[in-house]
């Protein structure tokens, strides 16, 4: 799948490295991309679809919203769209202008997100020069790669405080407080003595964070391990069944191809006796089968999530979105493998393999006993003998 149109700001260019932006069900580029429970992505034209069903099409996993879209962005997605189509817009344009003058641009600011002409550039330096904003010149975004873009974006990012009466950007947050579980600017935090000694630096819990994700996934994976030995195991025997009606299918076409047209019409009840058996012996399997193919899904889904957030993510991504996936990853670490049953029996065709001998060894009839009330005797008086037999299994 390429990703998106020749029209998308996010183009060709951008080619495997970030298929994993595009929406997972319709493999479209997203708009506004949303967070399942199960941590697969979905955009809301897809969700929109799937309302009446109030299920991840993917896993099968209830959304819980009564809308049908859940309540939480994916924010790293999202943030990771508009940085890249800021980037196809540096490497595919030859007049980038001024944001603010429309001159032709020279600088990039990330934080601010706006293109700077060198006037403009130099007033916003001396205006922005205490909030630690990184400006980058044009010509060598150019020059990088997605990758590389994406990194310089990621390491000039800077988290504010919390408190939402501090929205002005000089209120830049260092500190964070273990008491409320927000990160404080020093202002907040010198006002708050009652929590004082739960303060830590920011960039200490964002370790804390990432390093907490990374150990749920990595347990996850080791989970994922023995999950998919009983989906292997499951498959396994839902073939062995696929092969033991196919064999008794074979067996009993080729022996009624022998007998007379008497015989022909017992042919389809003995294939549906096989494929009653198949099914019943079946339905059990394929219901494992899906729980496993779910929850298989949910956790490749988790583990690319958390990947991507160690090479992608911001800090403030990190933040915003650590309390919601991790809450995910742990419902995810409760779920169990299904018990695998006991081995498929040949044995259960055993009636339908009895019933075919019968016709086999009573062999077409001489031309004189070829009729039709002869051979239905026959077989009127096997299925008496073997209805009267105390072990006899039901039809």
């Amino acid at each position: 799948t390429h990703w998106g149109s020749q029209q998308s700001s996010t183009a060709l260019v951008m080619e495997e490295e970030f298929q994993f932006l595009l929406c997972q069900g319709c493999q479209k580029e997203p708009r506004n991309p949303k967070l399942l429970s199960c941590l697969h992505t979905l955009c809301t034209d897809c969700l929109e679809e799937n309302k009446p069903v109030g299920q991840c099409p993917i896993c099968q996993a209830p959304i819980p919203q009564a809308s049908g879209i859940p309540d939480q962005d994916n924010l790293l997605f999202a943030n990771l769209q508009a940085k890249l189509s800021t980037y196809q817009k540096i490497v595919s344009s030859s007049d980038l202008v001024c944001d603010r003058c429309k001159d032709l641009a020279e600088f990039w600011c990330s934080e601010c997100e706006e293109f700077f002409c060198i006037r403009c550039f130099e007033a916003h330096q001396w205006f922005s020069k205490k909030k630690s904003h990184e400006t980058r010149k044009v010509r060598e975004l150019k020059a990088e790669s997605a990758r590389q873009f994406l990194e310089g974006a990621r390491k000039s990012s800077i988290l504010f405080c919390s408190n939402p009466t501090h929205n002005d950007q000089n209120y830049i947050t260092s500190i964070y407080c273990r008491g409320c579980l927000k990160p404080l600017c020093c202002s907040c935090a010198l006002l708050d003595s009652e929590h004082s000694k739960l303060y830590c630096n920011i960039q200490t819990e964002i370790e804390r964070r990432q390093e907490e994700l990374g150990s749920l996934s990595e347990e996850l994976k080791r989970k994922k391990a023995h999950f998919e030995d009983v989906y292997k195991s499951l498959k396994g025997k839902a073939d062995h069944m696929d092969q033991v009606r196919t064999e008794n299918q074979e067996l009993i076409r080729k022996s009624v191809e022998h007998m007379v047209q008497l015989i022909r019409e017992k042919e389809q009840e003995l294939l549906e006796m096989v494929e009653r058996q198949h099914r019943l012996g079946n339905e059990d399997l394929e219901g494992k089968l899906k729980k496993m193919e779910a929850v298989l899904k949910r956790m490749g889904a988790s583990e690319q999530l958390v990947e991507k957030m160690h090479l992608y993510a911001s800090d403030q991504e990190v933040m915003d979105m650590h309390p919601f996936m991790k809450g995910s990853l742990e419902e995810l670490m409760k779920l169990q493998p299904l018990a695998v049953g006991a081995s498929v029996q040949a044995g259960d065709f055993a009636k339908c393999k009895a019933k075919l001998q019968f016709l086999k060894d009573s062999g077409p009839p001489p031309p004189a006993e070829a009729t039709p009330t002869s051979l239905q005797a026959r077989w009127q008086l096997y299925a008496l003998s073997e209805s009267r037999r105390p072990d006899s299994p039901l039809v």
